[in-house]
C-alpha cells in the first residue's frame, strides 16, 4: 500500500476541497484517498462536493467514503421523512436548496439523483488497516471494534476523544471541530471548522503531515 490522505469533515464546502486537492500530490494508482464523512450540509454545495468526490472515485483506484453523522441525518429525512427539526437544525436546508429543492417541501427519493443516493446508502461506518482506524467521529472505550454501536462512530465525542485507553491502533477521526488537529494518545483529530471559516485538513500518512486549505 502507497500513502494514506485521509479528509476530514468537508460541510458542502466546494472550493475547500477542490484546493486542498490541488495541494495533495497522491498517486493515483498506488495511493488511497480516505474521506471521514459530512460530505454535505453547512456549506454553500453539497451537490457539488458529492459529484466532486464521485469524480475522485472514478478517476483514483483506492478512494475510501466513509459515513458521517449528517449523512445518517439527510437519509433519514429524506427515506423516512424523520427528524426534520434536527436536521435543518444542523444545516440541512443547505443541502436541500443545493439540489434545488425547497427546504418548506417534504423531498422524496427521486428528487435527489440516483447515482448520489447510491452514493449515500452504503457508506461504510469505518474502515481500518493494519496500523490505523478511520471512523467519523470516534469508538466507544472498552468495546472491541466489531461490537462498536453505529451512533457511537457518527456522534461520540468527550466520551472518546479524553478516554485514558488504547485502541490498539491510531485513530482517525473528523466530527469534533478543533482550532488545529488534535494529537494525542494515538488519536488524530482532523476537523478543522471548514464550514466554520476554518481550513479544510488532510493528513498524509504514514508521514503524519497535514495539508491544509
Amino acid at each position: 500500500m502507497g500513502k494514506i490522505f485521509a479528509t476530514g469533515d468537508i460541510h458542502g464546502c466546494l472550493n475547500k476541497l477542490e484546493d486542498l486537492m490541488d495541494v495533495v500530490e497522491a498517486d493515483r494508482d498506488e495511493d488511497t484517498l480516505v474521506f471521514l464523512g459530512d460530505y454535505i450540509d453547512r456549506g454553500p454545495d453539497s451537490f457539488g462536493v458529492v459529484e466532486f468526490v464521485l469524480n475522485l472515485q472514478a478517476t483514483y483506484r483506492n478512494v475510501v467514503c466513509l459515513r458521517g453523522n449528517h449523512e445518517d441525518m439527510f437519509l433519514d429525512y429524506v427515506l423516512k421523512q424523520k427528524n426534520r427539526d434536527l436536521y435543518f437544525y444542523n444545516g440541512g436546508r443547505y443541502t436541500l436548496r443545493s439540489y434545488s429543492l425547497d427546504p418548506d417541501l417534504l423531498p422524496n427519493e427521486s428528487d435527489i439523483p440516483e447515482r448520489h443516493m447510491d452514493f449515500f446508502k452504503p457508506l461504510p461506518y469505518y474502515w481500518e488497516t493494519e496500523d490505523y482506524i478511520f471512523v467519523h467521529a470516534g469508538l466507544r472505550p472498552g468495546r472491541p471494534l466489531e461490537r462498536q454501536d453505529k451512533d457511537d462512530m457518527v456522534w461520540i465525542r468527550g466520551e472518546f476523544i479524553f478516554a485514558r485507553c488504547d485502541f490498539g491502533k491510531t485513530v482517525i477521526f473528523g466530527h469534533t471541530p478543533f482550532s488545529v488537529p488534535f494529537i494525542e494518545d494515538r488519536r488524530i483529530g482532523i476537523d478543522t471548522g471548514a464550514a466554520y471559516s476554518g481550513p479544510l485538513t488532510c493528513l498524509e500518512l504514514p508521514a503524519k503531515k497535514f495539508h491544509q486549505v
